[in-house]
């Protein structure tokens, strides 16, 4: 007896069920009233399913046609109490032909489940004068129980774990067709991979319709193992059949594998040289012989694009792509990115962020010039094995962290990439970058106790920041672009040293993850990221470095930062974690020209500024919340995670919440001392449109962060030398003068909007 396949096991039952089938009964407000014409067709206002316990009532519910009227998503709740409207609301209609077939779907759905006695009754009541309710009484009657499973034919090709697994019925659970013929696919395709390309599996299952019991038997029968004859490739025209056979993962001679199959088809799909590419295997014996069939893509491809962010403003780019760049699939790509562009335009105007304030010289200009990226790579797949790739790539960049720093670099890559298995790669790549960072005052002052422009300056020369890097990524989601099922994890784990020829020296580590499962009519979505850096000694040591700057030298870029449009969406970009506060010396001292002259309301020269106070002694003369500009610093550690519920709303639209939370602490010893690590919990909403590129994202978070007393910086020239001091600098640390910031007091000022593409994970 062959397996049976659902919808032919649903006909039968169907089939089986029709003469058994009980009648309808349809009521208009009591049974066996004479049926009203007006209500042939009348709305359903309510359906309701009663008796459902042994199987899922949403599955029940989408196994059948009629359903009740409704408002379009949960989103429109409040508006659906208002108004009926087709945009927000759906009215459903009743359909006696369909409710009569409707029993016979449930008591089919019951039975392909075990359940082979269930009976369906429904009762239809007026609701009002235009409407009914709709009610389905199920009675699940007791399940047909398997007593015993037995596999024959396997014994020798599978551990007996593995075929716990594969096998899907189980003693003492209801007879399930659906998971019969599960197993009987699980089987067919585990003995694929096994070079079995050509196994039957048969089913005998034996039924006490009585005693309500049943027996299940699978007989397996491999038959002999199948190997790889000749390969026929058809449907070249410009590229070398040597290319198409390097992508294959099965040779002449190989056993022959299913799965080896598919990850071949996926490998010429990858390389986007080809616009189909199909693989058959043909042969009735056990000698199989591939025809591969392609049909050619364009060989170059360019591709120009511009877009805007709510911190990078707008940004254009351009690719020009060769995909068989001097033949045997050889990829060459050149990328050019402008950012940046029309910051000073932009700046703190509508949605976009306010970069840096006046007053701190250097600090400002810097930040506002536009980002680029130059880059030509040059790839080798399927290098020596279909499984590896070999890239090299040279690059010259301008970057910004807002806010931090700027740095520019130029330098190259090599790497070498594994597929270890599908949709999991592992990559050992070397970066040699010879970097210089042009802006950053106030973070070199706090981070490594240089305060002085002039040594600044000095530190600011290039160095090389050339890291060792291993980086593992699987991804086992459903879709690129709007993930619904799945997971994505990555690893990445650095080093550098005298012996990676570094002068920023470090060992790095980051964990990060992403998962996602459907919920209730939308997704739920997690994600974890976790990170450390310890620093090295250093050969980027100038000639005037303060005692902070020993052993503590992490490149900028190379430190954790939290907050923004992918962190936690409470914060504006990279401003959770630790934090010093500057003002320009004009407001601390509170300068006015009166009369041509110049007046100090607050802190007169006579106080040098590192004394200047931060209360002042009239109420109309205190320091504001908007004099201070945050600077982040970063941290070498992180901690961060978020889950967010997202749910298609109407058509393109979707509505998303979530919560986002980070930790990070402010020193190498601080990360489980509450006291000295800087964290945060932030909600938020947003909306999503469906784009061609991927989901435009629009989210709107709500920063409850109390209020943060944080030290000050500002900037003096003392023998024409300008210099960076913190208040109150000759004291102690812990007796120096700190800010109570709060910028956000009003309920409207603590929302952060975020606009990018894509989801933030």
């Amino acid at each position: 007896m062959h397996p049976p396949r659902l919808a032919g096991a649903a006909a039968l039952c169907a089939a089986a069920l029709l003469s058994a089938a009980p009648p309808l009964v349809a009521q208009a407000g009591s049974q066996g009233a004479r049926r009203d014409p007006e209500m042939e067709a009348p709305e359903v206002h309510d359906l309701r399913i009663r008796g459902v316990r042994a199987v899922d009532e949403d599955e029940l519910r989408n196994s059948i046609v009629t359903d009740e009227s409704g408002c379009n998503s949960l989103l429109y709740s409040v508006i659906c109490l208002f108004t009926k409207s087709s945009a927000v609301y759906t009215r459903r209609y009743l359909d006696r032909e369909e409710l009569a077939r409707d029993v016979l779907r449930m008591r089919v759905f019951y039975f392909l489940r075990g359940y082979r006695d269930a009976q369906v009754d429904t009762l239809v009541q007026r609701h009002g004068d235009d409407a009914v309710d709709v009610t389905f009484a199920v009675q699940e009657g007791p399940p047909t129980t398997v007593t015993d499973v037995a596999v024959t034919g396997v014994d020798t090709l599978f551990r007996p774990a593995q075929l716990d697994r594969l096998v899907l019925v189980d003693s003492g659970e209801p007879l399930s067709l659906v998971a019969l013929d599960s197993t009987v696919l699980g089987l067919r395709a585990a003995l694929g991979n096994l070079g079995y390309a050509d196994a039957e599996v048969d089913t005998a299952t034996a039924v006490d319709t009585s005693a309500h019991r049943a027996r299940v038997q699978l007989v397996v029968e491999p038959h002999a193992r199948t190997t790889v004859g000749a390969v026929r490739i058809q449907g070249l025209e410009r590229l070398e059949a040597s290319t198409v056979r390097n992508s294959l993962t099965l040779h002449e001679g190989d056993v022959f594998r299913r799965e080896e199959l598919f990850r071949s088809q996926r490998n010429l799909y990858e390389s986007q040289l080809f616009r189909r590419s199909v693989i058959d295997a043909e042969g009735a014996d056990s000698v199989k012989t591939l025809v591969v069939t392609v049909t050619e893509a364009d060989l170059q491809r360019v591709r120009a694009s511009a877009g805007f962010n709510t911190i990078d403003f707008v940004q254009v780019e351009g690719r020009y792509t060769h995909f068989n760049f001097l033949g045997n699939a050889r990829r060459l790509t050149l990328n050019a990115t402008l950012g940046n562009l029309l910051a000073p335009q932009l700046e703190d105007e509508f949605i976009f962020q306010r970069v840096a304030p006046d007053g701190i010289e250097g600090d400002r200009t810097p930040f506002l010039r536009p980002t680029w990226l130059l880059s030509a790579e040059l790839r080798q797949p399927w290098f020596r094995s279909p499984n590896n790739t070999i890239s090299t790539s040279v690059f010259a960049h301008r970057r910004a962290t807002p806010g931090v720093v700027v740095d520019r670099g130029q330098g190259a890559t090599a790497s070498f990439t594994r597929e270890v298995t599908a949709r999991a790669t592992a990559s050992l790549t070397y970066r040699f970058e010879v970097t210089r960072i042009e802006a950053g005052d106030v973070y070199f002052c706090v981070n490594f106790g240089v305060c002085d422009i002039s040594t600044i300056n000095t530190l600011t020369g290039a160095q090389r920041l050339s890291p060792v890097m291993l980086l593992g990524n699987v991804d086992r989601s459903d879709d690129p672009l709007e993930p619904t099922h799945g997971y994505i994890a990555r690893l990445e784990l650095e080093h550098a040293s005298a012996a990676t020829a570094s002068d920023y020296r470090y060992n790095r580590v980051m964990v990060e993850g992403s998962v996602y499962r459907p919920f209730w009519r939308g997704t739920l979505a997690g994600h974890l990221r976790l990170g450390r850096t310890w620093p090295l000694a250093s050969t980027v040591t100038p000639p005037e470095a303060g005692p902070l700057f020993d052993d503590a030298v992490i490149h900028p870029r190379k430190r954790f930062y939290a907050g923004g449009s992918r962190s936690v969406r409470g914060f504006g970009e990279s401003q959770l974690g630790p934090r010093v506060l500057t003002i320009a010396p004009s407001k601390l001292r509170g300068e006015r020209v009166v009369d041509g002259g110049t007046e100090y309301d607050r802190c007169p020269p006579s106080i040098p500024i590192a004394s200047c106070p931060l209360v002042a002694e009239v109420d109309s003369l205190q320091l504001q919340a908007r004099d201070f500009t945050p600077r982040p610093l970063g941290s070498p550690a992180v901690a961060e995670a978020s889950v967010e519920y997202r749910m298609r709303v109407w058509g393109p639209l979707s509505g998303a919440v979530f919560l986002d939370g980070a930790i990070l602490p402010a020193g190498d010893d601080a990360f489980f001392t509450l006291d000295d690590n800087f964290m945060a919990l932030t909600p938020g909403i947003g909306v999503r449109y469906q784009s061609p590129v991927g989901p435009i994202r629009v989210d709107v978070g709500y920063n409850p962060s109390p209020a943060e007393a944080l030290p000050v910086f500002t900037q003096v020239e003392q023998d024409g030398v300008l210099r960076i001091v913190q208040l109150g600098e000759g004291l102690p640390p812990a007796e120096r003068p700190r800010f109570v910031y709060e910028p956000n007091k009003s309920f409207l000022s603590r929302l952060v909007l975020h606009l990018s593409i894509g989801e933030a994970f």
